[in-house]
């Protein structure tokens, strides 16, 4: 693990639990809104938002059909990238808080000129169990994991 020479790739596709967990999730937020003694046009609000969530991440960050999801991750001597369809591969910098546990890896990261950091979620049905595992070792065990991109 320790030769930056070596190539690390691995690709994920779209999860059926993390896309039943966001619907879930919206199931009770729209009926918390129809349970709420608030005026209309508060719960009309509230629920546009919810729906307007949904559009906007579905396709982005559950069933990455978007050209700018990001569904690859990759290291290599030019350090750690993320694969999207619309613009290939991008050097990011993976963040201290990135989480990677048996049933879910929680890549947080910040593309090359960028402030703001961003996540990808990738649970264990997203991949075959054992290119997940490799996935998991590898954020746990690489040198210079936190370094910035170059």
């Amino acid at each position: 693990m320790s030769n930056p020479s070596k190539l690390f790739e691995c690709r994920w596709r779209a999860s059926r639990q993390l896309l039943a967990a966001y619907l879930l999730a919206q199931a009770f937020a729209l009926g918390a809104f129809s349970l709420l003694d608030i005026p209309f046009f508060a719960k009309a609000l509230g629920v546009f938002l919810c729906l307007s969530h949904g559009v906007w991440v579905l396709p982005r960050q559950i069933l990455l059909s978007h050209p700018r999801a990001f569904s690859g991750l990759r290291h290599s001597a030019q350090g750690w990238q993320l694969w999207s369809a619309a613009q290939g591969w991008q050097a990011v910098q993976l963040q201290p808080d990135s989480l990677a546990v048996p049933l879910l890896v929680v890549l947080r990261f910040r593309l090359k000129g960028e402030r703001r950091v961003r996540s990808i979620c990738v649970p264990r049905d997203a991949q075959a169990a054992d290119e997940h595992r490799r996935l998991r070792v590898r954020l746990k065990f690489s040198r210079r994991r936190w370094a910035a991109a170059e």
